[in-house]
């Protein structure tokens, strides 16, 4: 089975990458406002909980810079989601995108290269979701966004039949896989910021709702 890295993790669901190419070395976060934060979230999860959609509602409710590992992680290419940044590209087009931002929302696993970051967040934001319910997500959001192209003689279909099998061993895998439940929750125990863990099952206002309050008022 094909190795998927930590980030967008081939996970199709979210923003498309950037067609960029970027040769200039990251700037030092420490160029990047501290003091003035009203609230910088990092959403992550498993593959199909909903960490993307989450990231632009509560973006959208806190009228912030939303970014998703997605977009950073992956080179644009077709058949997509086959050729990843390097991790120092990766973390420079995401440090530009949120320079000097007050508040933001940063969604999608990124724990093997946005550690940066980390000394920044406010509050970290756990999605789990049912196994049978996340794999049946992304099936049905799978097959809305490549159709034919993952079936039978599809030029996507090896590749689709990978990610499946890798997302569905998150709650099971070592720490060997990169995304995985034992990655995430020895990640979530260094973390100095509050951890909130959500159900990813409810409604996305309610979870909107939930990280709202959560916030130091």
């Amino acid at each position: 089975m094909a190795e998927f890295g930590d980030g967008g993790v081939q996970d199709r669901i979210g923003p498309r990458p950037l067609n960029v190419t970027l040769v200039r070395e990251p700037e030092a976060v420490d160029d990047y406002s501290e003091s003035t934060a009203m609230a910088r979230i990092h959403i992550l999860g498993a593959s199909g909980t909903g960490t993307t959609t989450l990231g632009a509602a509560l973006a959208d409710s806190l009228g912030c810079i939303h970014a998703d590992a997605d977009t950073f992680y992956w080179l644009p290419t077709d058949p997509p989601f086959t050729t990843p940044r390097p991790p120092e590209a990766r973390l420079a087009l995401l440090l530009s995108r949120i320079k000097k931002a007050t508040s933001w929302v940063f969604s999608g696993s990124a724990i093997s290269w946005a550690m940066p970051l980390e000394r920044l967040y406010d509050l970290v934001v756990f999605l789990r979701l049912d196994p049978v319910l996340r794999m049946e997500r992304l099936r049905r959001r799978e097959i809305a966004d490549y159709g034919a192209r993952i079936e039978p003689g599809g030029d996507m279909e090896l590749a689709s039949r990978q990610f499946f099998e890798w997302a569905a061993a998150y709650d099971s895998a070592s720490l060997e896989q990169v995304r995985s439940l034992a990655t995430h929750e020895l990640w979530l125990s260094k973390q100095r910021c509050p951890v909130q863990r959500l159900d990813a099952a409810a409604p996305v206002k309610d979870l909107v709702g939930a990280v709202l309050a959560k916030l130091p008022v």
